[in-house]
């Protein structure tokens, strides 16, 4: 039994619809009240009848009595509006950040590809940069040696480019490893850094036991001569440390004599052999924002914490202070972007590499087809939230898909192809839509008595069954062993089911991969990417490389390898 209030509810949307839409329609009046009344899908059969006769009462109105129902909760109407306008308007704001004096940046470390995370933060700082008539600056933290390469650098710049994010200038932490060694000094000489040889298990320990090591308490001098050491090359890998004469006794631990330079051999990517003795992010970081300007920086919540050294150096440096802004991270479902865990799946062989189409980089994301415009809708949603965001992909494909539908061309794949002759009749040319998206465009191809349909489809049929070839005709199954054999019986009769077909002489070889979930229960799921084999139809070969099409009843695939006709799906 339907609701009273429920009733008047269904009266309310469909006057609604009508004044809005001129007529009143079933499935938008019961979109708003399972909105509004979630339980009432209890009973979907009596709501649908309710509705139904309710919007057949209403469609019969006049125009006078129609305009009387909608005065009675106009004022309604124009709230719930309202609300929807304002809900709708992007809630970007940054506490005091200031139109017209505003500059932030995007600052990747280049160890690794870019991933979703990472678009997150560069979309909405660009967002920010436009709201605040301000700039953002591309920021390549680049002062660990070990793990960074000019093909991240590369490759940051090639995803950025293609999400269509722009840049007002570009520097990096490494062009400014003079300024901070002369920085450090400053601390040095003001008795507020100095060099420790501790082994990193006893720094360790001492920060969590509050305890000072006998470096601590050396004099400036003494803090210089071992600096310049650290500097020209004396000492080996973790030999010595740069520390900040923090409080030992501080409840926040980072601010317990953090460790600001540490010794590195390998030869950086952009200074070489130059450089031994490499800041942290923690040092360089705050000084380089107000040595270029800029006023508003973007962090990661689990940095909140850092904030605190972050203002500590910059005062006791006498430097201009930004705005600090927390932002959480955006993680997905099943996924990684641990830059560690990834390569070690790599180098064992489990993924193809950093563009594998399970993993979430931006050049996986784009290898399946997924498109710049999706990637921002789904990012932007989370917005400035300090709470932590753990997402299913799949809502990032629908966002796609719903993007995509409209452009892509609809083509013909079997898998698993079993050969159907069909007999009575005579070759012709038959003639298809790509979609209906796009009316205009069509595919044609001279048929004969030879077609290739899906191995699925072929499992159950019987002798005297009757299918349909999509968007071509009927058939009527006569031999059902091995090669299908079936009679041309033209539009006449009903059918079955409705099956993809290629035509003999005009397919190719194709072949699919689909992603699936890259983790299961944090282990590594060995089904992740399914292959299939099959035939694709020839109008395939007019697809340029890098196309988005859907594969009719598979779904939407990209085409990654035109010469091996290499589909992957999204």
């Amino acid at each position: 039994m339907v609701s009273e209030e429920i009733l008047s509810a269904i009266r309310k949307y469909a006057i609604k619809n009508a004044i809005e839409y001129g007529k009143a329609n079933d499935k938008s009046v019961l979109g708003k009240i399972l909105s509004q009344f979630p339980d009432a899908k209890s009973d979907m059969r009596q709501l649908n009848s309710e509705i139904a006769k309710i919007v057949a009462e209403v469609n019969s109105m006049g125009k006078a009595d129609l305009e009387a129902g909608f005065s009675q909760h106009k004022e309604e109407f124009s709230e719930a509006q309202k609300k929807k306008a304002e809900e709708s308007v992007p809630k970007f704001v940054l506490e005091g950040a200031v139109a017209g004096q505003f500059a932030t940046r995007f600052p990747p470390e280049p160890g690794g590809y870019m991933h979703i995370g990472h678009a997150k933060v560069s979309f909405m700082e660009r967002e920010f940069a436009d709201i605040y008539k301000g700039t953002l600056a591309l920021f390549f933290d680049d002062t660990n040696p070990e793990k960074e390469s000019q093909e991240f650098v590369d490759q940051f710049k090639e995803d950025l480019k293609w999400l269509g994010i722009k840049f007002d200038r570009e520097y990096y932490s490494s062009d400014h490893m003079e300024q901070l060694y002369g920085y450090a000094e400053h601390l040095i000489r003001d008795k507020h850094a100095y060099v420790c040889m501790c082994s990193g298990d006893t720094i360790k320990q001492n920060r969590t036991e509050s305890i000072s090591c006998e470096h601590r308490a050396a004099i400036p001098n003494k803090n210089l001569e071992l600096w310049k050491k650290m500097v020209s090359g004396g000492f080996e890998e973790n030999g010595a440390v740069l520390r900040l004469r923090g409080d030992l006794k501080s409840l926040n631990t980072v601010m317990r004599d953090p460790v600001l330079f540490r010794i590195k051999r390998q030869p950086h990517y952009r200074q070489g052999t130059k450089y031994s003795a490499w800041p942290t992010y923690d040092f360089n970081t705050p000084i380089i924002d107000s040595l270029e300007g800029i006023t508003d920086a973007m962090r990661s919540k689990e940095y909140e914490l850092r904030d605190e050294l972050y203002y500590r150096l910059l005062d006791l440096l006498e430097l201009r202070k930004p705005r600090v802004h927390s932002v959480a991270r955006l993680e997905i479902k099943d996924n990684i972007t641990s830059k560690r865990e990834t390569t070690r799946l790599i180098k064992e062989g489990f993924l193809m590499g950093y563009d594998d189409p399970r993993l979430i980089t931006i050049a996986s994301l784009r290898r399946r087809g997924i498109v710049p415009e999706a990637i921002k809708k789904f990012v932007m949603r989370f917005g400035m939230s300090k709470v932590n965001s753990i997402v299913d992909i799949s809502m990032l494909i629908d966002e796609n898909r719903r993007i995509v539908d409209k452009t892509a061309k609809h083509l013909f794949f079997v898998e698993e192809p079993v050969r159907l002759k069909v007999e009575g009749m005579d070759s012709f040319e038959a003639k298809m839509r790509f979609g209906s998206e796009n009316p205009s465009e069509y595919r044609s191809y001279k048929v004969g008595n030879n077609f290739y349909i899906g191995k699925k489809d072929s499992i159950g049929l019987k002798n005297g069954d009757r299918i349909r070839l999509k968007d071509l005709f009927n058939v009527e199954v006569s031999n059902s062993k091995g090669d299908i054999i079936a009679k041309h019986i033209g539009d006449q009769g009903n059918h079955s089911k409705v099956v993809q077909w290629v035509s003999e002489g005009n397919c190719s070889p194709a072949k699919l991969l689909i992603p699936g979930r890259l983790l299961i229960d944090g282990e590594f799921n060995k089904d992740s990417l399914t292959k299939a084999d099959g035939l694709v139809e020839d109008a395939a070969k007019s697809l340029r490389e890098g196309e988005i099409v859907q594969l009719e009843r598979v779904g939407f695939f990209r085409l990654d390898n035109k010469d091996e006709m290499l589909f992957i799906g999204s």
